[in-house]
């Protein structure tokens, strides 16, 4: 009988790959919870092209983890038998959607982070990884644009939508701050050229974020403390909401193929 977890030693470049995998399932993930839901047709259906775009992009590194990892692993053992604790997803992209201008204040913070990223991750030594950043950023550049014309409108709205917009802005800031920490393992990574150092980026961010946020009349908030803990496994209690989704049927259904 297959086991329904996976049992996993993470070397420093499986750790990297499964940040950005698990950010992408996540993110993704929580985007498709709008099929069906989304304020208007033609905004249904660009959500649900934004999720695709980062369950795809999950594809693409958890193939590639299968690789680094060996031991015959493919992109679905690393989607669905992992436990919560293993997943290396930042805090932000599991936070619930909210209301319609929380997952765009959502959106807009991940995307000015991940797009400029992904610009410098073509660059990477490693061909793989630079490869896949070459197609996923112009899936990011996209979804920065599309997010940002969004948090334009409703900032500069109605009083209704720029106090939603401005909350969700409050609630959701305090996760910005690990976007860019940076752990020993991955400290190695960047100084062999793998990865970018995402610290680097933080001056592109604060500007992305600005200029969006003075045309939407918002103000961005102080920095202060911040939310930590995804990228080491210690995640809020919303994950395991999503993966209770997410691995159903792998789990109820073991080395089940189709």
């Amino acid at each position: 009988m297959p086991t329904t977890s996976l049992s996993l030693t993470e070397t420093p470049l499986l750790a990297g790959i499964l940040r950005r995998a698990d950010d992408a399932l996540i993110l993704g993930h929580r985007l498709s919870e709008w099929c069906g839901h989304a304020p208007m047709l033609e905004e249904d259906i660009a959500l649900a092209n934004i999720a695709l775009d980062c369950v795809g992009q999950a594809r693409s590194f958890y193939t590639y983890a299968a690789e680094v990892a060996g031991e015959g692993l493919t992109e679905d053992d690393f989607a669905y038998r992992r436990e919560a604790g293993q997943y290396r997803n930042c805090l932000l992209v599991e936070q619930p959607n909210g209301d319609f201008a929380g997952t765009i204040v959502r959106q807009v913070l991940f995307s000015a982070f991940i797009d400029p990223y992904y610009r410098a991750l073509v660059s990477s030594r490693d061909a793989t990884l630079a490869a896949i950043a070459a197609k996923a950023e112009k899936e990011t550049a996209y979804h920065l644009r599309h997010s940002g014309e969004w948090l334009i409108r409703l900032g500069d709205g109605t009083d209704e939508s720029h106090q939603r917009a401005r909350a969700a802005l409050d609630e959701l800031w305090p996760y910005t701050g690990e976007l860019f920490e940076v752990d020993a393992a991955e400290a190695a990574l960047i100084e062999a050229g793998t990865l970018p150092d995402p610290r680097a980026l933080r001056v592109e961010f604060d500007a992305t974020l600005d200029h969006i946020l003075t045309e939407a009349t918002l103000t961005r908030p102080a920095g202060g403390w911040m939310q930590s803990g995804g990228r080491a496994g210690r995640h809020s209690e919303h994950l395991g909401f999503i993966l209770a989704d997410l691995q159903y049927l792998q789990r109820a259904h073991p080395g089940a193929t189709w």
